[in-house]
């Protein structure tokens, strides 16, 4: 059963690639659809690419471990905040100027817009380096689930997974990928439902679960709690993952291709209520993941422990939920549910990486390249790009949450600032470009060195037994805190370098459109 419900959703997924080929004439239909995606299928994209394996696998078992019942939080606020503000403040704004600048892509905005081709360069660099370890988390989380549902070894789920996603991104383009995200999204919908109703009826009901939550020896209730254990460190995940959407280039490049003003309106309001339920519900499933902790069979031997070593294994807690609660016919929806999930995040991604490479930096160099030869290009980039990702996501031993933290912490920490600002205001320096770029960039490297790689043991040691509230190790709270205070920074250093840089002419006139359009 699990075999045949995989074999037919990757036939179609195939089939939607081949399909949409004949549409992918030029380099406009490739990487925007031609600017004609409608609300739907836009929407769909957007929450297909915004959720994962990353949240359903590793988020939502992490989190839901750390914070209980309070970490649903996480996925209201990327509903609100990733969602619904997004398109609000961004959807636009953002189609009306990169309509205005001829700009298909971050970097080529970033260069327009502030007048500057080396800012087009170092953010097309930093795209493609740092959207590495968020594919290789993508692929880490969905081949856990492969490998507890069909005990597929960990190394050929990813190189399968990588291959498929090839395959129909290569034919497709941005089409194949948004045609597949609206037939995924459906599954992801229909799909979390389900399992959120089957894994709380399987500890008796909602109602049993959280008194079982509440009752779990010295927690004092606390993970029953809608208020949790530590409110504190959980507002860092809240802002991460939802703010963070709004500087990542896969993300706000669904609004470049956006047909009209009035799919923005519809869009804004799918997107969000499609976040409410995939977002909220993955996290609030993972918020009883203490309750599956260790489960006996006869004669008291266990049967399931995600705690080998006496500390929880994260991205194991999801799939050791899905095991335990779900029949067979069940548990092949949800590898599908997981599996449309991922692959639409990689197809994103991919698209975007590849398209940044070869528009950014391949283009300017090789100024003769004609629509077909930078077709061609992407696709080849797409290939090296998935192949890098698979070497990284080989290291089982990288927590989800790390590798997506410090994707996200570096890209949003370096983008979202200049391109939010930047919407709304002429002032917006190219000289606070700069300064966000490296503060995004520079932070979250040391903070990756200094207490994700392990290579200074004495300073993590030492920050530890500072015992403060605020865990200023949690890679997360690194990529909130270069969020926030590019945020603060980006317009104040705008107003004292504004008056030694002049705005680009092409940038005032898209400022002219903003009026006749508002």
């Amino acid at each position: 059963m699990l075999w045949a419900i995989l074999i037919i959703y990757l036939a179609v997924m195939i089939g939607i690639g081949i399909y949409c080929r004949k549409m992918t004439s030029n380099v406009s239909d490739f990487v925007l659809g031609g600017r004609s995606i409608g609300p739907w299928f836009t929407a769909f994209a957007y929450g297909t690419s915004y959720f994962s394996a990353v949240v359903f696998i590793g988020y939502a078992g992490q989190f839901g471990w750390l914070y209980g019942a309070s970490a649903t939080w996480i996925g209201i606020g990327n509903a609100v905040i990733g969602s619904l503000l997004a398109w609000v403040l961004l959807g636009k704004r953002t189609r009306i100027m990169t309509k205005h600048l001829e700009a298909s892509t971050m970097p080529e905005y970033f260069e327009k817009r502030y007048g500057s081709r080396s800012l087009k360069i170092a953010s097309a660099i930093i795209i493609f380096i740092f959207l590495i370890p968020y594919t290789a988390s993508v692929y880490n989380g969905l081949s856990r689930l492969f490998e507890s549902a069909f005990h597929i070894p960990y190394t050929v789920c990813i190189i399968a997974m990588a291959v498929f996603t090839a395959l129909y991104v290569i034919l497709g383009g941005y089409f194949a990928t948004a045609v597949n995200d609206f037939v995924q999204g459906i599954i992801m919908l229909a799909g979390i439902i389900a399992v959120v109703a089957c894994c709380v009826n399987y500890k008796g009901g909602l109602s049993a679960a959280f008194e079982q939550l509440s009752a779990i020896p010295d927690s004092k209730g606390v993970y029953g709690s809608m208020v949790g254990p530590d409110p504190v460190n959980l507002i860092g995940v809240v802002i991460l993952t939802s703010l963070g959407t709004w500087g990542l280039p896969q993300m706000v490049g669904k609004f470049y291709a956006i047909k009209d003003d009035k799919a923005i309106t519809r869009g804004s309001i799918i997107s969000t209520v499609f976040a409410f339920i995939v977002a909220g519900g993955s996290y609030f499933l993972g918020g009883f993941g203490r309750l599956y902790a260790t489960l006996t069979g006869e004669e008291g031997k266990a049967v399931l422990n995600i705690m080998p070593n006496g500390k929880p294994e994260f991205d194991a807690i999801v799939p050791a939920i899905l095991n335990t609660a779900l029949p067979e016919a069940l548990l092949g929806l949800v590898v599908v549910l997981v599996l449309s999930a991922s692959m639409s995040t990689l197809s994103s991604l991919v698209l975007t990486s590849s398209s940044t490479l070869t528009i950014d930096l391949i283009k300017p160099v090789k100024k003769d390249m004609d629509d077909k030869q930078q077709v061609l290009c992407m696709r080849i980039f797409i290939v090296a790009f998935l192949a890098l990702s698979v070497i990284l996501a080989m290291n089982k031993n990288a927590y989800i949450s790390t590798l997506m933290s410090i994707s996200w912490g570096a890209l949003a920490g370096s983008f979202l600032a200049p391109f939010l600002w930047g919407l709304y205001s002429k002032r917006i320096t190219k000289t606070a470009c700069w300064f966000c770029f490296i503060w995004g960039v520079g932070i979250t490297l040391i903070h990756t060195a200094l207490f994700s790689m392990g290579w200074f043991p004495g300073v993590t040691q030492a920050v530890a037994s500072w015992g403060w509230k605020l865990n200023i190790m949690s890679p997360l709270n690194c990529g909130a805190f270069t969020m926030l205070t590019t945020l603060i920074i980006c317009p104040l250093l705008s107003l004292v370098t504004s008056r030694s840089e002049k705005t680009t002419i092409a940038t005032d006139n898209a400022f002219k459109v903003f009026d006749e359009q508002f």
